[in-house]
């Protein structure tokens, strides 16, 4: 066997291990390293120096956390936060319906609500009706123009600044769920409506049990999207005397002059909810994508192996004698 021989059959056997994924390698990535140590080294820095600066003080902030009046005003918080929550999806959910309807009338009065109460601030709305006696001292109910009255109400027996809280923000909450909602039944096939139709189903029957399901996964993600938000807005409520966690807060510091650690009560506890939030949201999330990921399982089960593209001979038949 001659050198040349030997030299040839050596790059073909190493020209084999280069093609043979048996033998891959990942190229290492250094600056993906240097950017994850740099990352760490910049957050380690900056909780060194958050956890050292004594102007945070940490001992008022530990005092404080869970101090009755804090309390009271974070069940203020999650109270406001969940009946507005409830109230502004289901009026947001039939705002959405009329928004898709064929009647004009309702299209174009759901139209102009979500153009009214997405285009005005939410702190304008509830400083709007917190003074609502301002503008209409009694509240009647009778006929129209002129008619007589059935019922008359003190206008500040009514608006309290509870009630001016959940109205601000559930209507306002309502504008932007009726357009998630919209956005959610419309990614739904028009063939699902249009089987629902052949079947004889009414419209709120096929909503119920048809297109609500499966909007469901496009709605779930912008909606804790907002319920995280509403939770930070019920913040605003402080300038109407409302005793959240934030006005909780301030009644404190007005008194003790201690700013910065009650700011930090108040920050803590929001990050608290919210983290909370977000594991219950992902979870809601993979319940209704869970049918996507069956199929996508499925689709990579069905899919050929690295090896069995690598080898022709796999899954061919064996060759019996009669063959020959």
């Amino acid at each position: 066997m001659t050198t040349g021989t030997t030299n040839s059959r050596a790059r073909e056997r190493a020209d084999v291990q280069q093609r043979d994924v048996a033998f891959a390698r990942s190229v290492p990535r250094y600056g993906r390293l240097a950017s994850w140590i740099m990352v760490l080294l910049i957050a380690a820095n900056a909780s060194w120096l958050v956890a050292t600066n004594p102007n945070f003080e940490w001992q008022v902030v530990l005092k404080w956390f869970t101090e009755a009046s804090v309390l009271k005003g974070l069940q203020v918080t999650l109270g406001l936060t969940l009946v507005s929550m409830v109230l502004g999806t289901l009026s947001g959910l039939l705002l959405a319906v009329a928004r898709l309807s064929e009647n004009r009338l309702l299209r174009g009065l759901s139209g102009l609500y979500i153009w009214f109460f997405r285009g005005t601030p939410l702190l304008v709305q509830l400083i709007f009706w917190y003074n609502m006696s301002t503008l209409f001292p009694t509240i009647t109910l009778g006929i129209p123009l002129g008619g007589p009255i059935l019922a008359s109400w003190n206008t500040n027996d009514l608006i309290t600044p509870l009630t001016a809280a959940i109205a601000g923000l559930a209507l306002n909450e309502a504008a932007y769920m009726a357009e998630i909602i919209r956005a959610g039944l419309q990614s739904v096939d028009s063939g699902q409506v249009e089987t629902t139709q052949a079947f004889g189903m009414s419209r709120a029957r096929a909503l119920r049990r048809i297109i609500i399901p499966q909007a469901m996964r496009s709605i779930i993600p912008p909606t804790g999207n907002q319920l995280i938000s509403m939770i930070k807005a019920t913040s605003l409520v402080s300038v109407i005397a409302m005793g959240d966690l934030l006005y909780s807060v301030q009644s404190i510091y007005n008194r003790t002059f201690e700013v910065i650690p009650m700011l930090m009560v108040a920050v803590i506890w929001y990050l608290l909810i919210t983290s909370v939030l977000n594991i219950g949201q992902s979870a809601i999330e993979r319940y209704y994508s869970r049918g996507i990921r069956r199929s996508s399982s499925a689709t990579k089960r069905r899919l050929p192996s690295a090896e069995t593209k690598a080898s022709p001979l796999v899954n061919r038949p064996l060759l019996h004698k009669e063959d020959v």
